[in-house]
């Protein structure tokens, strides 16, 4: 029998503040209570048919993340032990096991934080097509996945779902949320950028680009959302890695490549996914986690 994920939750006695692409929100006590489901989402489209594991691998890896980065940037978890949850939640025991986190409000930042190590995706096209990324002037003659010189910050808007994000300028960010805020999250995000690539650097993972969240909890910046997972980065496997070309990869890349091979206009519904490309990218998703916490 086929392995089934969680497509979507359901905890009727909690008030639910909102689904995302992945994750349902709900609030307990003063608290936020992430739950990472199954979900799938390509080219700003949720899949139909869940990837089963999912949900608990980015969870996993998150909660890694955060601990590892918290002397540069304080966090919103708290914890990812059901028993150590406010009472209401343990109805739910099984359904939040491994997939969930009890985390801190925050007001959110307007702007999507990436850092890009290497040419890719958005990133390669904004550069054809202009030279720069994010208003951010690259040198000449770089071909796709190609290694920078330096890691860039390269911001882009937060769009509602089922919207892309669109890349802006740290000016535009600054316009946002002030000079000194912007420096402060362009400071954090190179250094997390640069801690986590050396992280798994030792598992045989190049991290090419990642996106960061960052939120204001009691007048203090700290990171929430999800960090350094294959859902929110591009992991690539450092053996085969060759610039001039696309990479193989332990993140949903797969999911979009096979996507690309369709005749589909990115647009709702979704193409049914086929069994192997739902094993596949479960087993890149997997293999992601064991090579990096190892």
């Amino acid at each position: 029998m086929a392995e089934k994920g969680l497509r979507q939750t359901s905890m009727s006695t909690l008030k639910l503040m909102g689904r995302g692409k992945v994750r349902d929100i709900y609030e307990v006590s003063d608290c936020l209570l992430i739950v990472a489901s199954d979900r799938i989402s390509a080219f700003d489209v949720i899949m139909n048919e869940p990837i089963p594991g999912k949900g608990e691998i980015l969870t996993t890896l998150s909660a890694f993340w955060f601990e590892r980065m918290k002397d540069i940037v304080p966090n919103h978890l708290l914890s990812t032990d059901v028993d150590a949850y406010p009472a209401e939640c343990r109805p739910y025991a099984e359904q939040l096991a491994g997939r969930s986190m009890l985390v801190r409000k925050a007001k959110p930042l307007p702007v999507e934080c990436v850092v890009r190590g290497y040419l890719s995706g958005s990133g390669w096209k904004d550069y054809r097509n202009t030279g720069a990324v994010s208003g951010v002037r690259l040198p000449s003659g770089l071909a796709e996945s190609s290694k920078l010189p330096e890691p860039v910050f390269t911001p882009s808007t937060k769009a509602e779902q089922g919207h892309h994000d669109l890349p802006i300028t740290r000016a535009e960010v600054a316009n946002l949320i002030g000079i000194d805020l912007t420096d402060r999250i362009i400071e954090a995000s190179l250094l997390i950028y640069r801690r986590a690539q050396e992280i798994a650097d030792r598992g045989g993972i190049i991290i090419a680009d990642t996106k960061l969240e960052f939120g204001i909890a009691s007048g203090k910046l700290i990171l929430i959302d999800e960090l350094l997972t294959p859902d929110s980065s591009r992991f690539w496997p450092k053996d085969t890695y060759e610039p001039g070309r696309a990479q193989n990869s332990f993140d949903k890349q797969f999911l979009r490549d096979y996507l690309e091979s369709l005749d589909w206009n990115k647009e709702p519904p979704p193409p049914a996914l086929p069994t192997e490309i739902i094993v596949k990218t479960k087993e890149r998703y997997a293999e992601a986690l064991e090579r990096i916490i190892r």
